[in-house]
């Protein structure tokens, strides 16, 4: 393996950028290489993988072809093989500014060039042989830090960030990582920028930019006075300290953030495991307790949700639910139906969980809504009264529904299938095609969610669908939390927001899927 363990921090996909601020990109037309591309889509997208001759270097692989950067002895290079030979084998040079260099380990020379005139042919390395890594991951993550192995939050009272959270809950704990001038910013949750000097400013200032560096497979941030930063002191605050060299005090880990949401009941009141191990609707504020992180299962789309206390929600004995289960298992894993403004959760013996009347949660309902007769597995009132089975409804409303809401999303960052979702140069409407992206406001109600942009105008649906960010009021859209790290946006017409080739934001999809999902 890679003594730097640069492939273990890169299976994440990044882009490369040249000199003159091009990117590295893959061509479909004859496997060719060039770095023309301005920004970073799709074609942009590299991942390192480890040698399987278990040496030094590395193997760079084109995301949008599926196929191997090589470099022959008279430095042509392509983007053709599908499996790698010797030819694909780079060794990973950083330099002092954090760029890299990239050497072809067989013949010893340097890749490098401009627009459609790249080599690996040089025997010096100058700037056109620099390449700057991109992170192209969703911006927004968690940070670990490695020596405390506590993760990086907002503190308020104090007025700066720290590293002292045994889990990255709430909030607080959301960072969003800004790349620009080949340089990264840490944001916080209330939009404020870190300072080396651990002080938090609302602009992107010089002091707050830093160049990422990679060092056994983790990540430093060095500010322009080429120190790094730590945790610092008993409080763990995030500064750049002394040191001009990263050591284990200076190296982080970044981390997908996952939804973390409360559920309220048809009795409203937050569900919670504040009171022990059972899952109950009992509680009146949203703190840790009534907090869940929501992971969604990639292949069968069910998901699990993980309490403050350390354990996940299990089905027990007599369908109870109780938050005990230390591993993802069938019992641990639910079924979302997604029902409007409310959601419906589905456990692995296939009924459905209710609120009983002394609030504790349990899968024992057959269908949704109607009291807990045994019959059929209908969902709606018609359908029973159609079917013959007697219906009683509840007292207190829908037992089997619950609300669901997102609350580690302030601030969002959309990005589809063709890019991020930014305002339209000139217009009240939102491109999903750009390399570079908005922030947007959330603000929930009643299961359902607000969006604000730039200037504080609310997005609503215009003619045929298009969608507007200059709105005086508010417009309801729902939020569908359809597969691991991806949402779908239902609006008031019940059509799902979707990208599309023209780069133009519509509500015109008849399913959550393809270019209608969205990375949060």
């Amino acid at each position: 393996m890679p003594t730097n363990g640069l492939h273990q921090v890169l299976k994440i996909q990044f882009g490369l950028v040249n000199d003159t601020d091009r990117y590295l990109t893959a061509e479909s037309f004859g496997f060719k290489v060039n770095a023309s591309a301005p920004s970073l889509k799709r074609k942009q997208m590299w991942v390192l993988e480890p040698d399987p001759g278990q040496g030094t270097a590395v193997l760079l692989r084109s995301s949008h072809l599926g196929r191997y950067l090589s470099a022959e002895a008279d430095g042509s290079v392509a983007c053709e093989a599908e499996r790698p030979g010797p030819d694909c084998r780079f060794l990973v040079l950083p330099q002092p500014d954090g760029r890299w260099v990239l050497q072809s380990e067989p013949h010893g020379r340097f890749f490098g060039g401009t627009e459609d005139r790249l080599s690996c042919f040089a025997t010096a390395i100058s700037p056109a042989e620099l390449w700057t890594v991109h992170l192209a991951i969703h911006p927004q993550a968690h940070l670990l830090s490695v020596s405390r192995r506590r993760y990086v939050h907002l503190c308020p009272q104090e007025d700066e960030m720290a590293a002292d959270g045994d889990m990255p809950w709430g909030v607080d704990a959301l960072l969003t990582l800004i790349f620009q001038s080949r340089r990264y910013c840490l944001r916080s949750c209330d939009s404020r920028y870190l300072r080396s000097d651990g002080r938090l400013v609302r602009e992107p200032e010089s002091h707050a930019c830093y160049t990422l560096e990679f060092k056994a497979g983790k990540l430093a941030f060095k500010d322009c006075d080429g120190r790094y930063l730590a945790p610092v002191g008993p409080a763990g605050t995030l500064k750049a300290g002394r040191n001009t060299r990263p050591g284990k005090d200076e190296l982080f880990d970044l981390e997908e953030s996952h939804p973390q949401v409360v559920l309220v009941a048809a009795n409203r009141r937050y569900v919670s495991v504040r009171q022990g191990i059972n899952v109950s609707a009992n509680q009146d504020e949203e703190l840790d307790h009534e907090t869940f992180l929501m992971q969604i299962d990639q292949e069968t789309k069910k998901c699990t949700f993980y309490s403050s206390t350390g354990g996940y929600w299990t089905l027990v004995t007599h369908g109870g639910i109780q938050a005990t289960a230390t591993q993802v298992s069938a019992n641990t894993m639910f079924e979302v139906e997604w029902r409007g403004r409310r959601v419906a959760l589905k456990a692995s013996n296939g009924r459905y969980v209710c609120m009983k009347k002394n609030g504790q949660l349990a899968a024992i309902s057959d269908f949704v809504g109607w009291g807990s007769p045994r019959g059929p597995h209908l969902t709606t009132w018609a359908e029973m009264v159609a079917a013959g089975v007697p219906t009683v409804p509840s007292p207190t409303g829908e037992d089997e529904e619950f609300v669901l809401k997102l609350i580690n999303r302030p601030i969002l960052v959309l990005r589809g299938l063709d890019g991020f979702v930014c305002h339209r140069r000139g217009s009240n409407q939102l491109d999903t095609n750009r390399s570079v992206y908005d922030v947007f406001h959330l603000s929930f109600s009643d299961g359902a969610y607000h969006i604000r942009g730039r200037g504080g105008g609310f997005w609503y649906t215009g003619s045929h669908g298009t969608v507007c960010s200059d709105g005086e009021r508010a417009e309801d859209f729902l939020f569908e939390f359809r597969e691991r790290g991806r949402l779908a946006i239902r609006a008031r017409s019940g059509k799902y927001l979707r990208g599309g080739a023209s780069g133009l934001l519509r509500a015109d999809a008849d399913v959550p899927a393809g270019v209608a999902l969205w990375e949060y």
